[in-house]
């Protein structure tokens, strides 16, 4: 019988909150966010207003309800309402900046020849494949860094490992470096004020993908130092999907633009109580903008959910990750990969290494996902939670696989272990 049949753990008692599906162990917060009920109930609301009357809430109610919003960020990320301004998603962001970069924003001339571009092997594909397409426009060169892994250091990886890998390869050739304020695969936090102080000092600029950033760390975003931030604002925020914050250094908006420029393109600063910069992004033609409206609940609800602030929720989460971390150390007799400062709600965990005889079984088993032992947890165990090959893209099957740990407040002790035993059985089958 499965372990899941056996022992199906309780969620936190704060599950109650979000309508996640109860035959799931949902361990993949980090991949697509979760909404609360209350969130999404005020989103219907907002959608409710612009449906009755689409005129009045476009042409007079939207604004005010997208500067609230932009208030309640500010109020918990820090800095001016007025330097935040709203996209559906961070690598929509992330093209913007990559843009206005290539036309000289912050570099006083554009992209071209002999420029370099940095970004790392664990940052987000989508966002690569931007960097990479920004490189190809220009003429200018693509430069990854790899990030350190277990298959390149004995003991766990510190932060100067993680600070070294990226500043050995900024040279006077580099005009950007595009870094994840939490990398994706392997759940590290990037120590990103120490980095961006140093490329400010060499006079390179910086853009941050922070898809993991606000809500999972608690920080104050001017002060980490970077040229552009951006974040997915559904996932530790937990907004309704569809919008992501973008921060530009206050120097570097006058010249900064959307992709697609609306109505109000050439409209007076001061229009509607916004700056241009503000008033071009807020505004971008007809589209949902709920999700963007609805941040202000998002900002209010969980902190209620939690009954602490929004440090408290990012301290609960790590906490509960590293929890999670070494129970499936301890049960599974695996080596921390990370050193426990680098680690916010995410924790990565290499598996243990398939059997050079028995790869190329394991590699050919279908999947929806990077790896069918995915499919097996969820199949067998009810456990959502994401396996990843760790070689190269397109490269042979080395053996080599990694699991990644969510921690949101819907999540329990009880449903580690239950991963841990699932593992258990699902690798001694392989």
């Amino acid at each position: 019988m499965p372990y899941f049949a056996m022992h199906k753990p309780a969620a936190s008692e704060l599950a109650r909150h979000w309508d996640l599906d109860p035959g799931v162990v949902y361990l993949n917060h980090g991949s697509f966010g979760a909404c609360p009920r209350e969130v999404l109930e005020a989103q219907r609301r907002y959608r409710d207003r612009m449906e009755r009357e689409a005129v009045s809430f476009f042409c007079v109610e939207l604004w005010d309800l997208l500067q609230q919003s932009r208030a309640a960020l500010a109020g918990v990320v820090g800095g001016r309402s007025r330097d935040y301004v709203f996209l559906p998603n961070a690598t929509t962001a992330v093209a913007t900046i990559l843009d206005n970069v290539a036309q000289g924003v912050g570099l006083g001339r554009a992209l071209g020849p002999g420029d370099e571009l940095l970004t790392t092997s664990h940052d987000y594909p989508a966002c690569k494949h931007n960097l990479w397409r920004t490189a190809e426009r220009t003429g200018a060169a693509m430069v990854v860094a790899p990030f350190p892994t277990p298959a390149t250091h004995d003991t766990p990886i510190s932060e100067g490992d993680v600070f070294d890998s990226i500043m050995l390869r900024v040279t006077e050739r580099t005009k950007l470096v595009m870094l994840s304020h939490i990398t994706s695969p392997s759940g590290v936090v990037l120590p990103i004020e120490r980095i961006c102080a140093e490329l400010n000092a060499r006079g390179v600029l910086s853009l941050v993908d922070g898809a993991h950033g606000p809500g999972a760390v608690h920080f104050d975003l001017p002060s980490l130092g970077a040229s552009f931030y951006t974040s997915n604002c559904h996932k530790w925020l937990c907004t309704p999907k569809g919008v992501a914050l973008l921060w530009v250094r206050p120097d570097l908006q006058e010249r900064f633009r959307p992709l697609v420029l609306s109505n109000f393109a050439f409209a007076g600063a001061g229009t509607h109580g916004r700056s241009r910069y503000a008033l071009e992004f807020d505004y971008v033609g007809t589209d949902d903008y709920t999700p963007m409206c609805a941040v202000r609940d998002a900002l209010e609800t969980l902190p209620a959910i939690a009954g602490t602030d929004w440090a408290g929720i990012a301290a609960r989460n790590r906490a509960l990750a590293l929890r999670g971390r070494d129970v499936l150390i301890e049960r599974l007799g695996l080596a921390k990969a990370y050193e426990d400062d680098l680690i916010g709600p995410l924790a990565m965990i290499e598996l243990p290494r398939v059997a050079e005889a028995d790869r190329e079984r394991v590699a050919s088993r279908p999947t929806a996902y990077s790896d069918g032992l995915q499919d097996a947890l969820l199949a067998n165990h009810g456990i959502q939670v994401p396996i990843w090959r760790m070689g190269e893209p397109g490269a042979a099957f080395d053996g080599r696989r990694s699991i990644r740990l969510s921690a949101q407040l819907y999540n329990s002790g009880a449903q580690y272990a239950c991963l841990a035993g699932a593992l258990e059985e699902e690798l001694e089958k392989e």
